[in-house]
């Protein structure tokens, strides 16, 4: 599962990239070629925190997710005007889409429309995605009916396309369409830009962020509340700042600052729960896991993550719930209490479930 950073120029859109997947010199690595970064992103958990301190395992491993930092929206590859293209062709394989929306000063970094409207810039980069998949289906129509022979499954196609163009038209999204079952899964077979899950991080400065005032704040609540785009702040310099302090200095500076925890963390758990996605946990001596799967996964599916021989020969998976274990402190614990289950295939994994897999192949 893959999610874009997408933004206009000189947005903080790659330093951003550089913090959450750990990549410093990620500005230098795509400068001036339009090219894209890509990179992974481990998903911060302190359950996962508590139960290797518990385990003291070899080996922790937790959730990742693949970015994509896309090149800023409205710039040109190599002095051409093909910069357009290359951005809607790097966004189009993207899972979730992550907005990077500039609302700091800087006299030294300029805006490329020369003043701060964090609305403005959202407004761009969403239409232009609009107009992309217009042009889209408009195309599949035009190839359709230039066909020699029309069958029933063109006209089924074209009366649903024809339905998607006008609720484009009048400003919506493929993603808030009422749809069945059966005709969102073919509208996803053409990755529509406006169908992607998508949230909006606003880039303060010290100063913004301090004040908790920025350039038409509520008007940009407004508006993603109005499209349903989830809106997280922070300051990517301050971040940044934090990340290179070692861990005692970096707790000092944050209980000055009055942070309980980056907000980098939230960013990426927000990141995390756009895609759908929730984590099971494996434990022992060997190592403490988080497993990804999509939200509503059933046990025997999401035994098949660790090993297609689990999920093959699966009997039956023992079940703790991970605020059990928080609890009580450890696992004979939670047994005597009761509170370790069986379950049988077609349970649904929760999010933080801690399970043991019994199987025979």
């Amino acid at each position: 599962m893959k999610i874009g950073l997408v933004g206009l120029n000189q947005t903080g859109k790659t330093t951003l990239f550089g913090l959450l997947t750990g990549k410093d010199d990620a500005g230098s690595l795509s400068a001036g070629k339009g090219s894209a970064n890509i990179g992974s992103c481990i998903v911060p958990d302190e359950r996962i925190d508590f139960l290797s301190e518990l385990y003291n395992p070899k080996k922790t491993t937790y959730a990742k997710i693949e970015l994509t930092d896309i090149m800023g929206f409205g710039a040109s590859v190599d002095g051409q005007n093909s910069g357009a293209t290359r951005f809607l062709n790097d966004v189009r394989p993207c899972d979730a889409l992550i907005h990077v929306l500039r609302a700091f000063e800087s006299d030294a970094v300029l805006h490329d429309s020369d003043s701060l409207d964090p609305v403005r810039d959202l407004e761009a980069v969403e239409t232009e995605m609009l107009f992309a998949d217009l042009e889209m289906i408009e195309k599949r129509i035009g190839r359709i009916k230039a066909g020699k022979k029309i069958t029933k499954e063109n006209e089924k196609e074209i009366e649903l396309l024809e339905r998607c163009f006008d609720w484009l038209e009048k400003g919506g999204s493929i993603l808030d369409m009422e749809l069945s079952e059966e005709e969102r899964l073919f509208t996803r077979s053409f990755a529509f830009l406006t169908e992607k899950p998508k949230l909006a991080v606003v880039n303060l400065g010290e100063s913004e962020w301090e004040s908790k005032n920025w350039a038409n704040k509520e008007e940009l609540r407004t508006m993603c509340a109005k499209l349903n785009i989830p809106l997280v702040e922070l300051c990517a310099d301050m971040e940044l700042e934090i990340s290179r302090l070692p861990q005692e200095d970096k707790e000092i500076f944050m209980t000055d600052l009055g942070i309980t925890q980056p907000g980098i963390n939230t960013l990426t758990r927000a990141a995390y729960g756009l895609l759908g996605l929730i984590s099971f946990i494996t434990v022992g001596e060997d190592e403490v896991r988080a497993w990804t799967i999509e939200n509503g996964t059933i046990a025997k599916k999401a035994a098949g993550k660790i090993h297609t021989d689990i999920e093959r020969g699966f009997i039956r998976a023992e079940v703790v719930k991970y605020s059990d274990l928080y609890e009580l402190g450890s696992m004979p614990k939670v047994k005597e209490k009761g509170l370790f289950r069986l379950e049988g295939k077609e349970y649904v994994v929760v999010d933080g479930d801690i399970i043991n897999f019994r199987f025979n192949v």
